[in-house]
């Protein structure tokens, strides 16, 4: 028995070409506060020396920041699947992550993979991938993987996660040298935030979000597609200064809204995310075909009625990926809600390749009739400077409302 300072569950996200994985698995802690390692894997582990008793090739990959302000780092490791050939097999993952300056602080992650029997003959490889998320800072990686003959290949290596210069004001999620497993949910609850409004009361925000793909002509949402989306709205959840949440999720494609949730103190992620399992994008509605421009009028309605209701957030934020329409939304219509509109609107819009569309699309041509300000999302580090702008421009304009006018001398 050895015993540890922390372990983890590893989130495995991996492919054995038409091998299917077991359930996830955690190392059980003894009475005492330890962990039950082989004294066989420790071994390998500490002695630091590459082995390929069971061949393979590991390519370590390197951490990077996503939109949720974490370093994504983890693996991938191929097996030729003639290795595997023969009755069904065990694989066991075992590997540690260290800070450089806490290296008494190892985080353990392990993960169970089942093979089923595989012909002698077989050609190809299995591959295999697993990530882990850290804080800035240097690490050390002790890597290992056993079949049940007690074959193992193992692996080191030291990734490193940092923030160019530039870079340095952006407050990541997660402190220097920590270590944990990646979030394989979207839409877990976020945490409580402590509000701090520099305004008085806190701030009631509006969101508008289209969850649609990258691609418009997609017929699936897939996770790539919204991890960005969901991150702009946590970015927004957790700024301090905002206190009271409109959220409204919708779809172009579909022309209708999927979730709505008015003037709360959170935003509710799993509702959202039991929403979004609604959608069915591949799935044309025969009323949608006969109306000749339905998303445009489904555009032009949303934002008339959420521009003119009467709950008078402090500031409206757009988001989501561009939106293509064959027709505009007619300015004429949206004038004269931009007469009464005297807070401030803005539209982040997510694109992965702004190269690729450089045009201005659909909602930002209506934000433009009410003076909005767009922002282009294309990196983490877009997000983080965006809504620190965004935030700085609404409390200027909260504090200017705030001030009465002066009156004109007699």
């Amino acid at each position: 028995m050895v015993s540890w300072a922390r372990l983890a569950l590893f989130p495995f996200a991996a492919a054995v070409l038409s091998v299917p994985l077991a359930a996830q698995s955690q190392l059980a802690a003894t009475g005492g506060g330890g962990l039950n390692l082989m004294n066989t894997d420790l071994a390998v582990l500490e002695a630091g020396d590459v082995r390929k008793d069971l061949p393979c090739t590991v390519t370590p990959v390197k951490p990077v920041l996503g939109f949720d302000l974490r370093f994504h780092a983890g693996y991938e490791v191929t097996v030729p699947l003639k290795d595997l050939a023969g009755t069904e097999n065990k694989l066991t993952i075992l590997f540690r992550v260290r800070p450089e300056n806490h290296k008494d602080e190892p985080v353990y992650f392990v993960q169970h993979i089942h093979v089923p029997s595989i012909e002698d003959d077989a050609k190809g490889d299995a591959t295999l991938g697993g990530m882990f998320d850290v804080g800035e800072g240097n690490y050390h990686v002790d890597w290992l993987v056993r079949d049940r003959a007690e074959r193992v290949c193992s692996y080191y290596w030291d990734p490193e996660a940092l923030l160019p210069p530039k870079d340095k004001q952006i407050a990541l999620e997660m402190a220097p040298g920590a270590i944990r497993r990646s979030q394989d949910e979207q839409f877990n609850e976020d945490p409580p935030v402590e509000r701090s409004p520099s305004t008085g009361a806190p701030l009631n925000i509006k969101v508008l979000v289209n969850f649609a793909p990258q691609n418009f002509d997609s017929p699936t949402l897939r996770p790539m597609d919204t991890v960005a989306l969901v991150s702009i709205l946590r970015r927004i959840s957790r700024e301090p200064q905002f206190g009271k949440f409109s959220l409204i999720a919708f779809n172009i494609q579909e022309q209708r809204v999927l979730y709505r949730q008015s003037s709360s103190e959170r935003i509710d992620f799993p509702a959202l995310g039991q929403a979004l399992q609604s959608m069915k994008l591949g799935t044309v509605d025969l009323k949608r075909l006969s109306q000749k421009h339905g998303d445009t009028d489904f555009l032009t309605d949303l934002i008339k009625k959420e521009m003119g209701s009467d709950d008078h957030p402090d500031a409206l934020v757009f988001a989501g990926p561009k939106i293509m329409l064959d027709a505009a939304v007619p300015q004429e219509t949206l004038n004269p809600l931009a007469i009464d509109v005297d807070y401030p609107v803005f539209y982040m819009n997510y694109t992965l390749n702004p190269q690729a569309v450089p045009w201005k699309d659909s909602i930002s041509r209506a934000v433009k009739v009410f003076r909005g300000t767009e922002y282009t999302i294309s990196r983490p580090r877009d997000l983080w400077f965006s809504v620190t702008e965004m935030v700085s421009r609404i409390v200027k304009s909260k504090h200017r409302s705030a001030i009465p006018p002066v009156a004109a001398n007699d």
